[in-house]
């Protein structure tokens, strides 16, 4: 049996005749920025995640870095984000000219650790960025509190988290203002690149809107110095296909989560997710943790199963982030992740012998 770490057959199959016809009426309207599309899904999302406005923007990177911009975060600012996360959470800091601070994760949740936020905030602290990882959202509740005590914002990250909740309210939700990510694997994915600002205060979505579109409201006339970063009329389209499919998708994620839960528990040498109380994952990934890590690896794709790493190397140990002089052992916790993380198959359509065989070899390999 070959089994893929992605598959989005049974998601396009489920839109395939919706999403050529929006097609055909994008190519025949053949408006192509910022129109009725986009006005369109900007609701539609906003609706979704329980707030006032939606921005659409050309990717989740963009739609953090206009988040930071609209509080005028920048050059001498601090951003604290989590020690545990994609890339991308520390460039968007990175790209308005602030330092990010680094915040170690809970080791069983993967998500930041509000006990240890407070001791990082100083006098240049002017926002927190938690990242809803893995499908779960993070523990917003703490996190919210100590940025009212503070004065601080909260941007969050929440590309890999569309439709999780904490004590009832959505990911995207609690923030000053937030960025979302539609790249293709994420669970409400677009046919390419886009992303999402969401807010409920209005001059911060009007600032957003304008820094997208070159910092013009009217056109050729500039009222700052924006950026080009607006989503595709066509995607948007698309997406709006798609946000009708998303619960039923999310709710199919939850299934395979729960059958990998049930078959693998028990099983030597493996720790498998944990939801913090009050929390809910959509499961964008299913992340188990092993000392035999890279051998298992290798095993399952002998055995024709698709993994991969969520993520390899921490952002303080990259290249890209030699000026901060990290070294190993400076976020032991994220760096034990990275050495011992490994994401499953996972995605809507399936099946439960699908399942069954990633979770029989799992028990294969580690019981020897």
């Amino acid at each position: 049996m070959n089994i893929p770490f992605l598959s989005f057959h049974k998601m396009n199959a489920d839109v395939k005749a919706e999403t050529l016809a929006s097609f055909e009426h994008f190519f025949d309207k053949a408006w192509y920025v910022l129109g009725d599309q986009v006005k369109q899904f900007e609701n539609e999302y906003a609706n979704f995640n329980q707030t006032n406005h939606c921005v659409g923007v050309a990717n989740g990177l963009d739609a953090l870095i206009i988040a930071l911009k609209t509080l005028n975060i920048g050059k001498g600012d601090e951003v604290i984000v989590p020690s545990n996360t994609y890339i991308a959470s520390w460039l968007a800091v990175s790209y308005v000219g602030a330092t990010p601070i680094a915040v170690e994760p809970k080791m069983d949740t993967y998500n930041i650790n509000p006990e240890l936020i407070e001791a990082s905030v100083t006098s240049r602290t002017k926002a927190i960025m938690p990242v809803h990882l893995y499908g779960q959202c993070c523990e917003m509740d703490s996190i919210m509190t100590i940025a009212k005590k503070h004065g601080i914002a909260v941007v969050e990250d929440n590309a890999q988290s569309q439709g999780a909740t904490y004590n009832g309210k959505l990911a995207g939700s609690f923030g000053d203002i937030n960025g979302t990510s539609f790249y293709p694997g994420k669970n409400l994915g677009a046919y390419g690149d886009a992303g999402a600002i969401t807010t409920n205060n209005d001059a911060l979505a009007q600032r957003a809107m304008v820094i997208r579109n070159y910092g013009s409201q009217k056109k050729y006339y500039n009222d700052e110095q924006g950026i080009n970063s607006r989503l595709d009329e066509v995607q948007a389209g698309f997406l709006s296909i798609k946000l009708k499919n998303l619960a039923k998708w999310n709710a199919n994620r939850n299934h395979i989560a729960a059958k990998y839960m049930e078959l693998l528990a028990g099983t030597t040498d493996l720790v498998l997710p944990t939801i913090a109380n009050g929390a809910t994952s959509v499961f964008h990934l299913f992340v188990i943790r092993t000392s035999k890590r890279d051998a298992l690896q290798q095993y399952l794709q002998q055995q024709g199963i698709g993994t991969l790493i969520h993520y390899p190397v921490p952002p303080h140990l990259q290249k890209a982030y030699s000026e901060l002089n990290g070294k190993p052992g400076d976020y032991p916790i994220a760096e034990e992740i990275a050495n011992t993380c490994l994401s499953l198959p996972m995605f809507p359509g399936m099946t439960d012998e699908e399942i069954t065989y990633v979770s029989s070899h799992i028990q294969q390999f580690l019981h020897g």
